[in-house]
């Protein structure tokens, strides 16, 4: 990973959103979902909370590093707050 010039806790950051694609997928095989309404404006089902929350937690990841000095460690723990709350309200 060094001609990317990746930190080790960006690797980190897609290792866990890769797991958690997986770990998704299989529990979407094994529990199927209905669609419901949270504080989202639409009505979603476990995949799409998931796609949301993932796209917003890249994107926080990427405000981070191009507009604050600001540890990403920081970065990671709003993305994985972020992430849960949307998965379990949204």
């Amino acid at each position: 990973m060094k001609w990317m010039a990746w930190t080790e806790l960006t690797i980190t950051f897609f290792t866990v959103i890769a797991t958690i694609l997986v770990a998704m997928t299989i529990y979407e095989i094994k529990k199927p979902c209905l669609e419901r309404k949270g504080f989202l404006p639409i009505e979603t089902t476990r995949g799409d909370r998931l796609f949301i929350g993932l796209l917003v937690s890249g994107f926080i990841y990427l405000g981070f590093m191009a507009f604050t000095d600001f540890n990403l460690y920081i970065a990671l723990a709003i993305s994985v707050v972020w992430l849960c709350t949307v998965l379990r309200w949204g």
